[in-house]
């Protein structure tokens, strides 16, 4: 198996976190996706290898994988986006 440069090591939290994740039926897909780079990268497993079982792209592993290096647990969650606030509430019943 090819080796990457983007190392992830894992406490036994963060592995136990990322694996509830991955097993979770309620937690959004993104994240339960996420979870699982995370996961295979820990194992080193090759960008391409991991992208391929995922279904992304390598370049979106590479920036989950650079941002769990630099902001562990807590950057895997979305960052905020600009743009005009949704018009209707999700719980609305005048949405289109």
């Amino acid at each position: 198996m090819w080796k990457t440069d983007l190392r992830v090591e894992l406490s036994e939290q963060e592995r136990q976190e990322l694996e509830r994740l991955d097993r979770s039926l309620v937690a959004p897909h993104r994240a339960v996706v996420r979870a699982r780079t995370i996961l295979l990268l820990a194992e080193g497993m090759s960008v391409s290898a991991v992208a391929r079982q995922v279904g992304r792209g390598r370049r979106i592993v590479r920036k989950w994988g650079a941002r769990f290096q630099r902001k562990r647990l807590g950057g895997l969650v979305d960052l905020q986006r600009s743009g005009r606030p949704a018009r209707f509430s999700p719980r609305s019943s005048c949405a289109p």
